[in-house]
C-alpha cells in the first residue's frame, strides 16, 4: 500500500472518531417549551402538519424524548394531544397538583384513561426520558412505554383515521389549549407497520420550522426555543444603571450575581432572572477594588486592596460590618486576579496595573484573622500582569495569559502574555504548565476562568484590549495540552482599562455560564449587563451543515463508517490507488427570498443581474445605519478613538448638521451637560469640541465650525461617503422611488437599523422619523407597481418593511398575494399567521381579518 493511501485511510479513521466525539458533544438540542412564566400568545406550541393531517392505515406508533426545564413555577399542561379526524382527542398531560404519584396522564376524549405513570424527578429534570405510544387497530388497544414502564388501555380507532399530533400549545379548532408544561422534547419519530415513515429531530437553531427528514414533511412551530441556540447564543438577561461605580461578584451554588454599588446592593438570580435591590448605608468603592463571595460565611468581602483593609457584607443581616473604611481614589491595582482557597481559608490577590507599572506580587488576606500579607513577585513563572484570567482548583488556583512586561515597567516592551500557570497555596511557587500559540489578534481575558479538573479543562473569556468596541468571545482549552477552541457566540463590550470590568461564573444550580460586564460612564453611572450561556457550549454551526439538517447525524455515521471500511479494504488489498478524479463541488441550495421567515433577516440580499448596486466604501467613509463606523482615507476604522462623550457629542451636531441648521451651544449644555454649571459646561464643550476636532481631522475633508451661533460638522460629501446622506437624496422628496431606488435604499439599510447600536434619549426622534420614512418610500413604491408583474421583487419589498415595521399590514398583504401567485400557499399561510401572532402579542388584541380577506384585499 502507498505511503499516501495510508494517509488517506489515518485521516479517516480520525475523522470518525473526532466526528463521533462532536456528535457526543452535539446532544445539546431539541425545543423548549415556553410555558406559565409567558403571557397565552408566546407559549410554545408545535404542530406536526401545518397544512394537513397524518394518516395511518395500519398500526402505527409515535415516539419522542422529553425532560423537563429546570426552575420554573408551574408544571402542568398538555406533552401531546392526537386528534383523530377532528373528532377524538388522546392526550398525555403532566399535573404536578395530582395527589398521587403518577402525575403522567393520558386522557381520551373527556375522560381519564386508567394509564397513568411518573418517572424519577432527576431523570426528569437532567436526563432525556423516552416514551412511546404503540397504537394496535386490529386489537384496538393503546401501549404506552416510559422507560422500563408498559401500560395498555384498550381504545377504538378508525380504520382510515387521520391525525393531527400536536405538542405543547395549540390553536386547533376547539381542541385548542395553552396549557404546556416548562418541558423540551427532541427526536420525534411516527413509525407505520414497523418501518419508520416520518422524523423530526428538533435541532434548528432558529425559525419556527421543524426540519423532518422526509419531504414536505416539516413542522411548525410557535414561540420556539431552540435548546441549540441556548448552548451557542448568549442570552440577554438583564442591563441596568448603578448610581457611581459598582463592582461585581457571584454565589456560584445558587446562580446569585451580586453587583455592590456604593449605597445600593443589587442582586439577580439567574434561574427566575428576578431583580432586587438592597439599600445600604454608604461603602466607598474604586475601579481597583474588588469584591469577592465567599459561600461558607455567607459574605461579600469588598478588599481595599491599596489600603489592605476590607469590610463584608453579610447576605443574611443585610448589613456591612462597616463603613468608616478611609480609601482614596487611586489605581495600583487594576484588575488585578483574585480567589478564596478552601484549602487554608484565604483570600489571595495576584498581580494588577497602575501607575504605568504591571505587578507580579502576590497579596493574602485571611478572613478569621483579618491579617494582610504580601510576598513580592520573585518566581520567573509569573510576569507582571493585569487582564489575565485566573480560576481556583484543588491546592492552589491557574492563571491564564494576561499583558505585561518581564520588568513590570510599561515603557520596557510590554506584550501579551498567553502562558497557563498553577499557583500552589502551601508553598506559594508558581509552575508554567505550557504557552499557547501567539495567535493572530492579540487577546486578554475578563477576571476569572471555570476551571473543571475533572474534564482536564478550562473555559475563559477573551477580547482584544486595543478595541473600544470590543466583544467578549469564550473558549474552552485544556488544562495540560496547549490547545483551545472557540465556543458560543460573541457578546458586546465597551473597553476602557479604567472605566471597564468583565468577569465569568459558572452557575451550578442551572447549568449556565454568566457573564458580566462592567462600564462606567462619564454621568457617574456604571451600566451593568448579564448574559448567560447553557452548558454545554458548541463551537460556530456552519450554515451549510445548518441547511443540510434533513440529512441527520445518522447518515455522517454510516458515511464516515464507509469511508473506513472502503480504506480498510484497499490497505488489504495492497494495490495502488486509482488515479485522482476531478471533484466538482455541489452549490448550495438558493434559498428565494419568498422563503424567507417572517421575522426579517438583518442582511438583506438584493442582489440580481438586472441591478446594479454601488459598493460601500470602506475608506473615507462615515456609516450610521448599523453600527456607527468611521473610516479614514486609508481604510482605517477610527470609530475606536472615540470616547463614549465623545460620540455623542459628534451625533448630536452631525445629525443636526445634516438635517437642520446645527445646534447651538445651549443646546448642547441641555442634552450632554445638564448636571453642570454654565462655566463647566463651557470648559467640558471648548475640551472636547478640541479633542473631537483632532479625532475629525484624519477624515481630511470633515471639520467642526461654529457658524451664525450653531455648531456644525461641514462634510465635502464628494471627498467622504456619508450612507445617512445618500438616504436623504432618496427619501427626501417623497417621490416614488424606482426600481433601482428601492435597490439603492436597501443597500444602505441592509447593515442594519439607524445608529442600531446607541441608545441616546435626543436620538429616539431620529429613528422614529427614519423608520416612518423608510416603511413610507417602500410603500410608495408598491402602490405604483403590480404584484403580478414581479412576485418575487414584491416579497423582498415587503421583507424590507417588516425589517422596519414588524406589523405592517400592507406588507403582510403584499408577501401573501405574491407567495399565493408563485403557488406558496403553505408559506402564505404561515406568514398571516406569524403576522397574526406578532400583532396580537403588540396591541393585546386578535387580528381581524382572516386568510381569504387579505388574499382578496
Amino acid at each position: 500500500m502507498c505511503k499516501s493511501l495510508k494517509i488517506v485511510f489515518i485521516l479517516l479513521a480520525f475523522q470518525f472518531f473526532n466526528g463521533m466525539i462532536n456528535l457526543c458533544l452535539a446532544q445539546s438540542y431539541g425545543l423548549g417549551f415556553e410555558s406559565f412564566e409567558s403571557v397565552q400568545d408566546k407559549r410554545t406550541g408545535l404542530d406536526l402538519s401545518p397544512d394537513k393531517t397524518l394518516c395511518f392505515d395500519k398500526n402505527f406508533e409515535l415516539s419522542f424524548e422529553v425532560s423537563f426545564l429546570k426552575h420554573k413555577k408551574n408544571y402542568f399542561g398538555y406533552i401531546v394531544r392526537l386528534i383523530e379526524n377532528d373528532k377524538k382527542n388522546i392526550d398525555i398531560l403532566y399535573d404536578n397538583s395530582s395527589l398521587n404519584k403518577d402525575r403522567f396522564k393520558v386522557v381520551i376524549g373527556d375522560k381519564f384513561s386508567k394509564i397513568a405513570f411518573d418517572m424519577d424527578e432527576t431523570s426528569l429534570y437532567q436526563s432525556w426520558n423516552k416514551v412511546r405510544l404503540v397504537f394496535d387497530k386490529d386489537a384496538g388497544t393503546l401501549t404506552v412505554f416510559s422507560g422500563s414502564q408498559q401500560f395498555k388501555q384498550a381504545v377504538a380507532l378508525e380504520r382510515n383515521g387521520c391525525f393531527k399530533i400536536l405538542f405543547g400549545a395549540n390553536k386547533y379548532k376547539n381542541f385548542n389549549t395553552t396549557d404546556v408544561p416548562p418541558m423540551k422534547i427532541r427526536n420525534i419519530a411516527i413509525a407505520e407497520n414497523g418501518a419508520e415513515k416520518y422524523r423530526w429531530n428538533l435541532d434548528e437553531m432558529s425559525g419556527t420550522k421543524a426540519v423532518g427528514t422526509v419531504k414536505n414533511a416539516d413542522g411548525l412551530v410557535a414561540n420556539p426555543l431552540w435548546i441549540k441556540k441556548m448552548h451557542y447564543e448568549w442570552q440577554p438577561l438583564q442591563s441596568f444603571l448603578v448610581q457611581g461605580p459598582a463592582r461585581v461578584t457571584c454565589d456560584q451554588t445558587t446562580g446569585i450575581v451580586y453587583i455592590v454599588g456604593t449605597d445600593t446592593l443589587t442582586t439577580h438570580r439567574i434561574s427566575n432572572n428576578q431583580v432586587k435591590r438592597i439599600p445600604h448605608q454608604k461603602q466607598p468603592l474604586f475601579m481597583d477594588n474588588q469584591v469577592l463571595y465567599e459561600k461558607s460565611s455567607n459574605r461579600i468581602y469588598n478588599l481595599f486592596i491599596n489600603e489592605k483593609q476590607v469590610s463584608y457584607f453579610d447576605t443574611l443581616s443585610g448589613k456591612w460590618n462597616k463603613n468608616n473604611v478611609t480609601a482614596e481614589l487611586k489605581t495600583h491595582f487594576l484588575h488585578a486576579n483574585k480567589f478564596y482557597s478552601k484549602t487554608d481559608s484565604t483570600i489571595y490577590i495576584l498581580g494588577g496595573y497602575g501607575h504605568l507599572e504591571y505587578k507580579n506580587i502576590i497579596q493574602k488576606y485571611h478572613p478569621g484573622t483579618e491579617k494582610w500579607s504580601q510576598t513580592s513577585g520573585q518566581d520567573s513563572a509569573f510576569s507582571p500582569r493585569y487582564l489575565a484570567a485566573a480560576g481556583e482548583a484543588t491546592g492552589g488556583a491557574y492563571i491564564m495569559g494576561g499583558y505585561g512586561s518581564v520588568t513590570g515597567r510599561q515603557i520596557l516592551n510590554p506584550r501579551n502574555w498567553y502562558d497557563l500557570i498553577y499557583f500552589n497555596t502551601k508553598t506559594g511557587s508558581f509552575r508554567k504548565i505550557y504557552d499557547l500559540k501567539i495567535p493572530q489578534e492579540d487577546f486578554v481575558f475578563a477576571n476569572s476562568m471555570i476551571v473543571r479538573e475533572k474534564e482536564g479543562a478550562y473555559y475563559a473569556l477573551i477580547f482584544p484590549k486595543d478595541k473600544f468596541n470590543s466583544a467578549l468571545q469564550l473558549i474552552t482549552g485544556s488544562l495540560s495540552r496547549p490547545e483551545y477552541k472557540v465556543v458560543g457566540s460573541k457578546i458586546p463590550f465597551e473597553f476602557i482599562d479604567t472605566e471597564s470590568f468583565a468577569d465569568l461564573f459558572f452557575d451550578e444550580s442551572t447549568g449556565r455560564f454568566v457573564a458580566v460586564t462592567l462600564f462606567r460612564t462619564d454621568k457617574n453611572q456604571t451600566k451593568v449587563s448579564i448574559y448567560s450561556l447553557f452548558s454545554p457550549p458548541l463551537e460556530t454551526v456552519p450554515a451549510v451543515a445548518q441547511a443540510s439538517a434533513k440529512s441527520g447525524n445518522v447518515l455522517w455515521i454510516v458515511g464516515a463508517l464507509l469511508a473506513v471500511v472502503l480504506g480498510f479494504y484497499f490497505y488489504k488489498r495492497r494495490k495502488p490507488a486509482d488515479a485522482a478524479q476531478e471533484v466538482i463541488p455541489v452549490p448550495a441550495e438558493k434559498i428565494s427570498a419568498a422563503e424567507v421567515s417572517f421575522s426579517p433577516s438583518p442582511i438583506i440580499d438584493i442582489t440580481e443581474k438586472s441591478i446594479e448596486t454601488k459598493p460601500v466604501p470602506l475608506h473615507s467613509s462615515v456609516m450610521l445605519f448599523g453600527n456607527l463606523q468611521l473610516f479614514d482615507d486609508q481604510g482605517t476604522e477610527i470609530t475606536r478613538l472615540f470616547t463614549p462623550l465623545l460620540k455623542e457629542l459628534f451625533l448630536v451636531i452631525l445629525l443636526h448638521s445634516v438635517r437642520r441648521e446645527g445646534i447651538s451651544s445651549e443646546k448642547l449644555k441641555e442634552l450632554l451637560w445638564f448636571d453642570k454649571s454654565s462655566e463647566s459646561a463651557r470648559n467640558n464643550r471648548a475640551v472636547n469640541i478640541a479633542k473631537l476636532k483632532g479625532i475629525l481631522d484624519k477624515l481630511k475633508f470633515c471639520h467642526i465650525s461654529k457658524e451664525s451661533g450653531y455648531w456644525r460638522v461641514n462634510i465635502d460629501y464628494e471627498q467622504i461617503h456619508v450612507d445617512y446622506a445618500e438616504y436623504l437624496k432618496l427619501v427626501s422628496d417623497k417621490r416614488v422611488l424606482s426600481r433601482q431606488d428601492i435597490a439603492d435604499l436597501s443597500q444602505i439599510s441592509k447593515r442594519g437599523t439607524f445608529l442600531a447600536d446607541l441608545e441616546y434619549e435626543w436620538l429616539d426622534s431620529f429613528k422614529s422619523e427614519i423608520s416612518n420614512e423608510i416603511v413610507d418610500a417602500y410603500l410608495r413604491y408598491a402602490a405604483s407597481v403590480k404584484i403580478t408583474d414581479d412576485p418575487e421583487f414584491m416579497i423582498k419589498v415587503a421583507n424590507y418593511i417588516f425589517y422596519f415595521d414588524p406589523v405592517n399590514e400592507e406588507a403582510m398583504t403584499i408577501k401573501c398575494k405574491a407567495l399565493a401567485l408563485l403557488g406558496k400557499h403553505s408559506l402564505a399561510k404561515t406568514t398571516f399567521e406569524n403576522f397574526a401572532r406578532e400583532y396580537s402579542r403588540i396591541y393585546g388584541e386578535e387580528f381581524q381579518k382572516d386568510m381569504p380577506e387579505v388574499l382578496h384585499s
